[in-house]
């Protein structure tokens, strides 16, 4: 099968034929991958952002949909010929062990879920089984995209009625986060982002308000007219950026709550004064929206057959396999909304 290997830090990666491993062993499930999404956390990993990688060459990818192909022992949420969203939070099942692959004779690695594959191996408890009916295209975005923006607003924020949101970065999570934010009707909701079509984007999922920084005399300034002088109830951070981060904090009022998706660099560390943060002050990192998939999932699926939440528009660019690296620099630039990654193995 084709797969997209890193297998060099901060270097294009590499379109191979890998082979499976021969069987399947406790706990594993064997998927066709029909699409796969782009997270930032793919760039993190291309680029070693937590230090020196350990485990190359290996592949990457954590969100698509795919049809389950057969099961290894154990094995009991998922049959063959169910269609399935990969997804990089554990739920219900079996973790098994990650699987290795071959490339001519030399070991490539894997964790408990890839999706840059055209096939895998993946620990039961990284996938959920959706409907039949449901669109595969659009099913790689509860991978990672719409649970953790839900899963933010819902459980590491816990907007109430009426609070104030800023959200800093208008990528594929943040829209989620304003459709989110919009939805438990939180007002205002404000989105900040360095790119005008972003921002634009943004105004047709929830926000009420929206920013571009970079050309923004006093970002600060607006942002606090809009929220008022104590600044907003919740302000969620995407970017990962140290200084938009510190700016995210300030902005949040004294009993109020700053939420981190993004993640710096190791060497961007961020200044902060702690004081308040010993009365209500709050200041929580967020992995992944806290979100169970297989209870989470069903439920978002619900709301998109009654048109409460809206998938189509989020991905704005497709791309073959092939032309993946094509398909990170798109992401790179700022410039999209979802990256999808188009297997070709619907047939």
């Amino acid at each position: 099968m084709k797969a997209a290997v890193l297998v060099q830090s901060k270097a294009p990666l590499e379109v191979v034929d890998l082979k499976l491993p021969d069987e399947l062993v406790y706990g594993q499930v064997h998927v066709k991958i029909h699409f796969s999404g782009i997270c930032g956390a793919q760039i993190n990993e291309i680029e070693a952002t937590k230090g020196p990688d350990k485990f190359l060459p290996h592949l990457l990818g954590h969100e698509a949909s795919g049809t389950v192909l057969g099961i290894g022992p154990g094995v009991k949420t998922v049959r063959p010929n169910d269609r399935v969203v990969l997804h990089w939070r554990p739920s219900a099942g079996i973790q098994s062990e990650a699987p290795k692959y071959d490339w001519n004779g030399r070991t490539v690695n894997a964790g408990w879920v890839t999706t840059f594959n055209e096939e895998a191996f993946i620990s039961e408890n990284r996938l959920t089984v959706i409907p039949d009916t449901f669109p595969l295209r659009l099913a790689p975005l509860f991978g990672c995209a719409i649970t953790t923006a839900t899963g933010v607003v819902n459980n590491d924020a816990q907007v109430k009625i009426g609070q104030s949101i800023v959200i800093f970065g208008c990528g594929g999570v943040g829209l989620n986060i304003a459709q989110a934010a919009d939805m438990v009707s939180a007002n205002p909701i404000v989105g900040v982002d360095v790119i005008d079509k972003k921002v634009e984007m943004g105004l047709r999922w929830g926000l009420t308000h929206a920013f571009n920084s970079a050309t923004c005399a006093d970002i600060r300034r607006k942002i606090l007219d809009v929220v008022g002088s104590k600044g907003a109830d919740v302000v969620i951070d995407t970017t990962g950026n140290a200084r938009v981060i510190e700016m995210a904090y300030e902005l949040t009022q004294p009993d109020g709550r700053t939420i981190l998706v993004g993640v710096p660099r190791k060497d961007d560390k961020v200044s902060i004064y702690t004081l308040p943060l010993h009365f209500k002050k709050v200041l929580k990192g967020s992995e992944g929206g806290g979100v169970v998939p297989d209870v989470e999932i069903p439920r978002l699926i619900r709301l998109v057959e009654r048109g409460r939440l809206r998938l189509e528009g989020l991905i704005t660019h497709e791309f073959a396999l092939d032309d993946i690296n094509e398909a990170i620099r798109v992401f790179r630039s700022g410039e999209a909304g979802r990256v999808l990654i188009n297997m070709g193995t619907l047939r």
